[in-house]
């Protein structure tokens, strides 16, 4: 097996993603980093390396430098202009009584999908003030975690996809820098976490949210990696419960979910199995 071959094995291992070797260009760029930091020049030294030693912290590195982090605040407006107008007031309705509601974004990333929702909830939904909210966002990258935790955007950041009233409403200018307000920030919490690993980040008996985003993530998994995900995912919702996946994705299992068509957006609902 030649250097690349060993490394998309190794990322497959620890992410499920599937890299096509077509796209082996991108361990140079992405990898230059490590390269650097552990004294190395060549991609072929690094695999040297791995070959010889057990390096866990190494591996799970590149695993996280090879994992696409793209993400912008309201990407792809239609989910969370639907949330709005019409998913959101049908679970306050049915949560009226216990006043909880739980989110998750599962491949939080930088942290703006979580926030965006948060800023959702803070401009159109006042009466949610005195529920228990969280919004909860898990990605396998750590440094993609620290930046949400961290809540400060360059400016390229904010200028993707938010609006200006929300910008100058829920967010601090420092220098070059904005910062999450703390009203948004408190309803958020972020972690580390890996979808496909052994230790699934929600596995505790009770689990459960109302919305899941699970967007543009699967499109890097197997078909067998897709359907165990999907069953985890059906695990942690209620019948009621709402899944958004990719603009390009969908279940690879028809007979767990309903697909749902409205405002320009498609989500999922949890069949009922037998």
């Amino acid at each position: 097996m030649d250097g690349y071959g060993y490394l998309r094995q190794l990322i497959f291992g620890i992410t499920r993603n599937v890299l096509d070797p077509s796209r082996d260009y991108l361990f140079e760029t992405r990898l230059a980093r490590i390269l650097r930091n552990q004294g190395m020049t060549q991609v072929t030294e690094l695999v040297r390396h791995l070959r010889q030693c057990n390096d866990p912290a190494l591996e799970q590195s590149i695993a996280e430098a090879m994992t696409i982090n793209e993400t912008s605040f309201f990407r792809d407006s239609h989910p969370f202009e639907l949330l709005r107008t019409d998913l959101l007031p049908k679970l306050i309705h049915a949560r009226r009584n216990t006043r909880v509601l739980r989110f998750w974004s599962a491949a939080s990333s930088t942290g703006q999908e979580a926030y965006s929702l948060a800023m959702l909830l803070l401009e159109h939904f006042p009466t949610l003030a005195s529920w228990d909210i969280r919004i909860e966002g898990t990605d396998i990258c750590g440094a993609a975690v620290e930046r949400a935790q961290a809540g400060r955007y360059h400016r390229i950041d904010v200028n993707r996809g938010l609006p200006a009233r929300l910008l100058v409403r829920f967010f601090e200018h420092h220098g070059e820098e904005w910062i999450i307000k703390p009203e948004v920030r408190r309803l958020c919490n972020f972690r580390q976490g890996n979808l496909c690993g052994m230790q699934f980040p929600f596995s505790r008996t009770g689990d459960c949210f109302d919305v899941i985003f699970l967007r543009n993530v699967m499109l890097y998994f197997s078909q067998e990696t897709r359907l165990a995900l999907m069953e985890r995912m059906h695990r942690l919702l209620p019948p009621d419960g709402i899944l958004f996946l990719g603009s390009s994705e969908q279940p690879p299992n028809d007979s767990a979910w309903m697909a749902v068509l409205a405002g320009g957006a498609c989500y999922y609902v949890p069949r009922q199995l037998s």
